[in-house]
């Protein structure tokens, strides 16, 4: 089951665009106080020192209120052309961004370095009705590290607050149904993002799609736990990722791992409050969801709605293979161990035949206390659960529990090994399922 996930260098990108925009204005106003301006390369001249290219040295202004959208794409262009350069937000200053496209392809080992604080529009009504599908967006870059100490912060309370409002006529006026994400990857490959801070994002915090060999290592992610649908890692059509040594607090799933993602490694984390580790959900509209390779290992999860879940709509198709999730410390969830192949985010949902396949499960060194349900293994009267292992699985109440000591456990199969607690696992899971695996592996070939 073990999946080293590794850097994929693959090759060049074919969506290759020249820029549109030319070279940064040299004739700006005076910078806010800070080290005096750096001259502009021109295509093909020597970079500033060292290769760094501060933001203040293209015009921005860095007090919060101004905007210094111009500046940074500026300062992202010029560095863009340059080897081994690096473009750096300096400490002490609030660069107030508009919607942006950060598009390569450039020069390898870009580094964006942020050491100051990036702000999104405050307001809601201020977002262009074309941009609201991200906020930073970097398209089409390869070898590309984002780091430092400084913050993104996607001003999110006011999405926030539409959001839980009741949906009257009016407010629907003033409010988009789709709401930004903070950071964006698109088209990318060999990223990096490290040690930065990423906080209320009026979404997704930090996504990646299309993508592959990305890290992402010592980074946190905060949202209250209200805020809705404020995934923390967001993974689709990406492969060759690892996620770790990160704290992750938000609204919805701490990582979200969607179709087409396969070889993703996720390990030392701490998730909470939040939805838990999810794969999911998949097989929307009868869409195909396609997993495999994936190892979730080494978390701590706290006062999250789920621990580790597998979430997939009726009448889907695809398959989820070769899942591991071991050594995780639950405290105070809700339900730590969950599939569920009739997920709904509705009041309603009209019952479907068929299924995304779900085989080759480990759930293994699963420890800690629950507030509503220990495991939870729902699974399609069609399409059920094959190869689901659950081994040393220890979970007892949580001076919160208001719910049910019993498993509920429903159309999988599999094998269970002790120690189980509560002992009504050791029933969960049925076995001679070899003529079950058959008719879902014919039924699911060649779609994935």
């Amino acid at each position: 089951m073990s999946v080293e996930a590794r850097k994929h260098h693959t090759k060049k990108s074919k969506h290759q665009k020249k820029d549109k925009g030319g070279s940064a204005d040299s004739g700006f106003a005076g910078p806010a106080p800070a080290p005096p301006p750096a001259p502009l390369p021109s295509c093909g001249s020597n970079a500033t020192q060292l290769n760094i290219f501060d933001i203040l040295s293209f015009g921005a202004k860095g007090d919060g209120i101004r905007d210094d959208s111009e500046a940074l794409l500026a300062a992202w262009k010029a560095a863009c052309k340059v080897p081994g350069s690096t473009l750096e937000i300096p400490s002490e200053f609030k660069f107030l961004i508009k919607p942006i496209t950060l598009q390569g392809p450039c020069m390898p080992h870009l580094v964006l370095q942020i050491y100051g604080t990036l702000l999104a529009p405050p307001e809601v009504g201020s977002w262009p009705k074309s941009s609201l599908f991200q906020w930073l967006n970097f398209k089409w870059v390869q070898n590309f590290t984002i780091q430092g100490t400084g913050t993104v912060d996607g001003q999110g309370p006011q999405w926030w607050t539409a959001s839980s409002l009741y949906y009257t006529p009016k407010k629907l006026k003033h409010i988009p149904d789709l709401k930004p994400t903070a950071l964006r990857f698109y088209g990318s490959n060999n990223v990096t993002v490290r040690d930065i801070k990423i906080i209320n994002s009026p979404q997704c915090h930090l996504k990646f799609d299309n993508s592959a060999g990305i890290k992402v290592d010592n980074i946190k992610i905060s949202s209250p736990e209200n805020s809705p649908n404020t995934d923390g890692i967001h993974l689709q059509n990406t492969r060759d990722v690892e996620i770790q040594h990160s704290n992750i607090g938000c609204g919805d799933d701490c990582v979200s791992i969607q179709t087409g993602c396969s070889n993703i490694h996720i390990h030392h984390i701490n998730c909470g409050p939040g939805h838990g580790i999810s794969l999911g959900s998949l097989g929307k509209d009868k869409s195909v969801g396609c997993v495999f390779d994936i190892v979730v290992e080494k978390i701590s999860v706290q006062n999250t709605l789920a621990g580790v879940r597998i979430k997939t709509w009726q009448g889907g198709i695809g398959s989820v293979k070769n899942v591991s999730f071991s050594n995780i410390q639950v405290s105070d969830v809700k339900v730590p161990i969950i599939i569920d192949q009739y997920y709904c985010d509705k009041h309603f949902c009209k019952n479907q035949t068929g299924a995304v396949a779900i085989s080759g499960v480990k759930y293994d060194q699963i420890i800690g206390t629950y507030s509503v349900q220990p495991i939870y293994l729902a699974c399609s009267n069609d399409i059920p659960c094959t190869d689901v292992d659950l081994i040393n699985i220890q979970l007892k109440p949580s001076p919160k529990f208001r719910g049910f000591h019993q498993a509920l456990c429903w159309n999988s199969y599999g094998k269970s090994k002790a120690p189980l607690v509560p002992s009504s696992i050791d029933y969960c899971l049925r076995r001679d399922s070899g003529s079950i695996m058959k008719r879902v592996a014919r039924s699911h070939e060649h779609v994935c």
